[in-house]
């Protein structure tokens, strides 16, 4: 009897240590992004608009974006991208920011544009900042999910990533995805895979729509309104404007196994997202798609 509960005990130890190996081997592929490494502005930037609306700190790690009942203000990358790891760390609009916009996207250049987009939508004083996301592909949009978020994005930096694939794209909020964009070729749905982009960031006035849909106006007897940035990180394929493909695809972190898809606890976090601070979601808006667009299902989005 003893040698029969011996060999159970051992038999019993071996199939948990298969289930956990076939778990962290087969059942979660994903993988977290490379840290982002911290460099100064210049490195990979340039202002593109009123140039004496952004300030310049600790040699270029810090910067400024002013707007005024006057002008906003921008940047974009130097170079053009397909597919990477793309990072900023902002500090948004304290107090009433009610009408305007800090937006950090990528966009490539022609009529029918690819872009990938965060936007931060200010708010009245107390009232919680609103981050919408959306992706074009082939010069069409409509794809806005709304979130809260689950923080004070005025009071400290906050990292906002993108994660671009031939796979996925993955927006992440301090490491925490927030939204899935699948590449949903196989369903005849357009995904960026041939149009170089460049990344921007501006700070604009928009209080035609922002806020409550244009309903608050900005107030700017409470400018000028401030966003800090700073981690100017590119991790990216870079390649001419007229590119059609990245020379070197394939060789680069982002296009390993463990990168074309979430893995379990990213799911979950996903999910958390979604059920605790969603407000608005394209996928499930029946008065603007009676049918469900096709991309939705193998996103997640419902």
């Amino acid at each position: 009897m003893g040698q029969k509960r011996y060999w159970g005990d051992v038999w019993r130890y071996v199939f948990v240590m298969v289930v956990v190996l076939v778990y962290l081997i087969g059942g979660a592929t994903g993988a977290a992004p490379k840290k982002p490494v911290a460099v100064p502005f210049g490195k990979n930037y340039i202002p593109t608009w009123a140039f004496d609306h952004i300030k310049y700190f600790n040699g270029g790690s810090n910067i400024q974006l002013t707007l005024d009942n006057y002008t906003g203000t921008g940047f974009q990358s130097k170079g053009s991208y397909l597919f990477g790891h793309f990072n900023m760390q902002i500090k948004m609009v304290p107090g009433d920011s009610a009408g305007t916009v800090t937006a950090f996207y990528l966009s490539s250049q022609n009529s029918e544009h690819d872009e990938i987009d965060f936007e931060f939508l200010g708010n009245r004083t107390g009232e919680p900042y609103i981050l919408q996301t959306n992706v074009f592909t082939g010069g069409e949009g409509n794809r806005e999910q709304r979130i809260f978020l689950w923080f004070d994005p005025t009071k400290a930096f906050h990292s906002y990533s993108v994660l671009w694939n031939l796979h996925q794209i993955v927006f992440f909020v301090d490491d925490v995805p927030i939204r899935v964009f699948k590449n949903s070729k196989k369903l005849g749905v357009r995904f960026p895979f041939n149009q170089p982009m460049k990344i921007y960031s501006s700070l604009w006035n928009a209080d035609d729509w922002a806020t409550r849909g244009g309903l608050e106006k900005t107030d700017w007897t409470k400018g000028p309104f401030v966003a800090d940035y700073k981690n100017f990180h590119i991790d990216g394929c870079q390649s001419s404007v007229d590119a059609k493909f990245c020379a070197t695809r394939g060789k680069h972190w982002w296009d390993q196994k463990q990168y074309q898809d979430l893995d379990d606890y990213q799911w979950r976090r996903l999910r958390w997202v979604r059920r605790k601070f969603t407000i608005y979601n394209y996928c499930t808006d029946r008065k603007r798609f009676p049918t469900m667009p096709r991309e939705c299902k193998i996103d997640r989005d419902v």
